[in-house]
């Protein structure tokens, strides 16, 4: 019998991504199914992004940048209902 379960790729960096791709999969979709039910969870959510940040030091800080994405993020979940 064959193990199902993939290898992790050598490359940090890819593994990085792909653990990344389906955590936002699976939190827009918790986000999505919650949202339904409780419409005022994407107003709490976009009243919430003047407290994010960007993590990273330095010149590629842009912590605009970051609540941008979140707010297209929460945009979009807005357009589906």
């Amino acid at each position: 019998m064959t193990d199902p379960t993939p290898t992790p790729h050598r490359d940090p960096i890819v593994e990085a991504r792909r653990r990344e791709m389906a955590t936002e999969h699976l939190l827009f979709g918790t986000i999505r199914f919650l949202a339904q039910r409780h419409p005022e969870l994407l107003d709490e959510l976009e009243g919430s992004l003047d407290h994010l940040w960007d993590k990273v030091e330095g010149e590629a800080r842009d912590d605009a940048a970051v609540r941008k994405i979140a707010s297209r993020i929460v945009k979009s979940l807005r357009a589906e209902r």
